[in-house]
This record gives C-alpha cells, structure tokens and sequence, in this order.
C-alpha cells in the first residue's frame, strides 16, 4: 500500500504528530484533510500548505462529528483513508481528595469515544473504495502506563485493543487497519515536551514512519524502533524495569 496518490483525512491534523504526518502525506503526493479544534491554528496549518483542505471540529462534539462525516464524504467522495490521530493527555490525582472527574471525562471523550465514532460513521464508504484504511494513533503508554496520566493511558490501551478487533473485523472487506503507537515525541502534547531532551525529536518521526507507511506490505502496527522499550517490555520480561524507569 503505497502512500501515494491517496485521499486522507487526519484528526487533530492542526498540530503535533497530526500536522507532521499531514504535511509529509501532503508533500507524498496525496490529498489531505485536516480537523482542528483551534481554529486559528487550523488556518494556520492550512495557509503554511496550500493544497490542504481542513474543516474545525470538536471531536467530543457528538452531533458535529457525525454532521461532519457525512459533509466530509459529500465533500471528498474519493476519501479512502483515514488517521485518528486527535487526542489530550492531561495529569490527574487519585490521592486526592476530592478525586476530580473532568479531566477523565475529556480524555476518554476525546482519545476513546471520538475514534469509536469516526470509524462507525466513515467505515461503510471506506468498504466502498478499492484499497482503503483505517488508523488509529495510540501511544507507548499503552503498553507501560505513567502513573500521573492513568486515564489517557487507559484509552491508549483500550484503542490498542480496539484496532486489534476491528482489523479482525474487516479482514475480508477492503479496508485494512493498522495502529501507530508513538513514543515520546516532542510536541507540545503536554507542557515542557517539545523541549524534553528524552523526547524523540518529531522530524525523525515522521520520517521513520513515512518509511514503514510506504512499506511494500504496511505493518498492522505501525511503530518507531525507539516505542519498542515500551511495546515489547512485558514480552521481554522488561515491564517492571520499564514501569519504574517511567515512573520512577
């Protein structure tokens, strides 16, 4: 599956790992759109790359999100893959009292419910198209958790598991499904990682997964050699030492 001559759309294509991968696909030679719930730095993104089409969405937004998809499709009908990339990472306290629940609440809403809803609403045209895709965007914490993010990375873990139904799923459909798990990139995902010196620097992300994208045969996890500290940490019999190593 060549990243190639594609129709894309990127969620949360406004900034970080989403506005990396959309402006080297953009550059590869395809066609990409773009959501963003910020609208200045969604017209930002679009101005730096004329060709880019993007539409500002809030993806907790459950009404704006299936309107959305159903303008998306009217508006590209040639749309044949699809990144879910947007997400939040916020700390939470579970020692304290009390525990509060908005954090929670905005993260599942957004990194687990939002995918849930995209897939089901754009995977009956995506089984339309010949050779089409559907990506998820988890993490390396889905595999060893930060204990100062416990929810966000439970719906790593849970999109993680997702994918793996779905992709058994839509095994005889042309649709495949694949995952990118990131490691720690620097973005501005949280404050302080952009400049975090641990941080794998986004340049060299994206071009090492521009490179397993266009892989002869795309692998159903898409992942960086630097996230397998985290991936294979429990196949390895790493995870306690990879646990204490992110945790402290």
């Amino acid at each position: 599956m060549a990243f190639t001559n594609r129709t894309i759309l990127i969620t949360g294509g406004n900034s970080g790992i989403g506005r990396a991968l959309a402006e080297a696909m953009l550059a590869g030679g395809n066609r990409v759109i773009i959501t963003g719930r910020n609208p200045s730095s969604l017209q930002e993104t679009l101005e730096s790359n004329p060709g880019m089409a993007g539409y500002a969405l809030d993806v907790t937004d459950q009404t704006a999100v299936a309107a959305f998809c159903v303008t998306v499709i009217a508006d590209h009908p040639d749309l044949d893959t699809v990144i879910l990339n947007a997400g939040i990472m916020e700390a939470e306290d579970y020692s304290a009292n009390p525990v509060l629940l908005d954090v929670a609440d905005r993260t599942i809403a957004t990194n687990l419910t939002a995918p849930i809803q995209f897939a089901a609403h754009l995977l009956p045209h995506l089984q339309t198209r010949p050779n089409a895709a559907l990506i998820t965007v988890s993490s390396g914490l889905a595999f060893v958790p930060k204990s100062a993010n416990p929810v966000y990375s439970a719906t790593k873990a849970a999109i993680h598991s997702w994918t793996q139904s779905l992709r058994h799923q839509l095994r005889t459909t042309s649709v495949s499904v694949h995952e990118i798990a990131p490691p720690l990139v620097a973005t501005d995902l949280t404050p302080g990682q952009s400049s975090n010196a641990a941080a794998m620097p986004l340049s060299e992300f994206t071009a090492e997964i521009m490179c397993l994208l266009n892989l002869p045969e795309m692998p159903d996890e898409i992942l960086v050699s630097r996230v397998n500290f985290q991936r294979r940490a429990e196949a390895e019999g790493r995870f306690d030492a990879a646990f204490t190593a992110i945790n402290g």
